[in-house]
């Protein structure tokens, strides 16, 4: 039998009274589940869920959308702004004078951290610091309790010293990660995986490092943080997957490593994008290029790709076509020995693929923008993909299909619907399954289609709650 739903508390917290405002007109309205609602507001239904709990902050642009669809006559963006506009712009002026360790406090905010002063930490300090906030916001991350875990007697026995061999073990573990993650997808053992991993990342950076091997030390911390965060991602556990993205970026940048700092900013601004956050998405990706003669071609590809999701998001038809072109651009200058090793899966399917989910985001908000390019390029995506990527190959199916059953033929978009579903059906990857929910909905739309009306059963028997 289906479990009760928790009561809610609404005096809480400001997030919490918005939840239970959302769960009660959500209801109202006739959307029986939160992922009835995520599939027409075009959102995870992990973020609702959390949003009705008081565990995250509903995204701003998301709040008219909320209004729009549960016809609350503009009853959330008027609850944003009172619950939240405040704060933000709190928080704004505080972290526009802060140190680079202070902002990241800020974000990864936990129990460890009660009672910290703030203080400009200098370069000597950064890494012990940077342990310290790390483990705050990683209590999300790691299926145990860090603070016990850190103890003297915890299970994890941190060296005295950080020496070569904690970084190659490092660098083995992120590069066995990302091939599972790639394979698999993000969740069940690898996700945990990842999770442990990172958590005995953290326990090394509160360890003494010889400054002769602490850029190779940082680098690998953030490697790892990458891949960590790409699975926290995968699996739609936002604040986990920040907090990991956000460790690699501050890693890299006291490493003066670049091209992990891009990548960093890349995947950030991928996942705000992702949760209905396109304009720090927007931010995330224009950071990613701040100095862009120090990058690749490929990486600034991928950069400008991430700016196109973002400004497709936000309905900006001419700034997102540029980006794409931008994206194009440099692509096409790209030279696959300048790239790093982690750069290697950025090749033709991947690009089309990246820069078809902005054109995507097009075709779908305007019938007026012709869907052909996008269509074109998640086809290049399908048929570029190798083994090694199922993940990629399935989420660019699925997209297409989804394109044809909206803006194209809808017999083609079932034909095209079931070979995305069976790609899918082998992945762990929240992420893919959220793709073939809104595939699901494309199809409900054509009620007079009898194959249309399979499609939309094949998915839900396939996607499990």
């Amino acid at each position: 039998m289906p479990q009760p739903e928790k009561l809610l508390d609404p005096t809480r917290s400001p997030e919490a009274w918005f939840g239970a405002e959302l769960r009660l007109r959500r209801k109202a309205a006739g959307f029986v589940t939160a992922r009835a609602l995520a599939v027409e507001v075009q959102v995870s239904v992990d973020m609702i869920l959390k949003i009705e709990k008081g565990q995250y902050r509903c995204p701003e642009d998301l709040a008219p959308r909320l209004d729009a669809v549960l016809g609350t006559g503009g009853l959330f963006e008027r609850a944003w702004a009172m619950a939240f506009d405040a704060d933000k712009r709190r928080r704004d002026a505080d972290t526009s004078t802060a140190t680079v360790s202070d902002r990241l406090g800020h974000t990864l905010e936990g129990p460890i951290l009660e009672g910290r002063t703030s203080s400009a930490a200098t370069r000597s300090e950064s890494v012990h610091r940077r342990a310290f906030l790390a483990i705050g916001g990683l209590a999300a991350l790691a299926p145990l309790d860090l603070t016990r875990v850190l103890s003297p007697g915890g299970e994890l026995t941190a060296p005295a010293k950080v020496s070569p061999r904690e970084i190659h073990q490092l660098l083995d573990i992120a590069n066995s990660l990302q091939t599972w993650d790639n394979t698999y997808g993000g969740g069940g053992l690898v996700s945990e995986l990842a999770a442990n991993s990172m958590r005995w990342a953290v326990t090394l950076l509160s360890v003494d490092c010889p400054s002769g091997i602490r850029p190779d030390f940082l680098a690998a911390v953030a490697r790892l943080g990458l891949v960590a965060g790409a699975s926290k991602f995968d699996t739609c556990d936002h604040p986990s997957a920040q907090t990991a993205f956000r460790i690699a970026v501050e890693c890299a940048e006291e490493g003066k490593h670049w091209h992990l700092r891009a990548k960093g900013y890349s995947l950030l601004a991928r996942q705000a994008v992702w949760i209905g956050e396109p304009d720090d998405g927007l931010t995330f990706a224009e950071k990613g290029l701040v100095r862009s003669d120090r990058l690749t071609a490929t990486e600034r590809a991928m950069l400008h790709t991430a700016r196109a999701r973002a400004l497709a998001r936000m309905h900006n038809v001419p700034e997102a076509t540029a980006a794409v072109g931008a994206a194009d651009e440099a692509f096409a200058a790209r030279r696959p020995q300048d790239d790093p090793p982690w750069m290697t899966y950025y090749d033709e399917a991947q690009h089309n693929g990246d820069t078809a989910h902005a054109l995507f985001d097009l075709a779908i908000g305007s019938k007026a923008y012709d869907p052909a390019q996008a269509e074109q390029r998640f086809r290049t995506a399908v048929n570029g993909h190798g083994q090694a990527f199922p993940r990629s190959r399935a989420i660019s199916a699925t997209k297409l299909a989804s394109l044809a059953m909206h803006r194209g033929d809808p017999y083609e978009g079932v034909l095209l619907g079931r070979e995305a579903v069976a790609l899918s059906g082998v992945l762990t990857s929240r992420r893919a399954a959220s793709d073939l929910l809104e595939l699901g909905q494309f199809a409900a739309n054509h009620p007079w289609l009898p194959e249309a009306v399979d499609l939309h059963s094949l998915v839900a028997a396939t996607v499990q709650e």
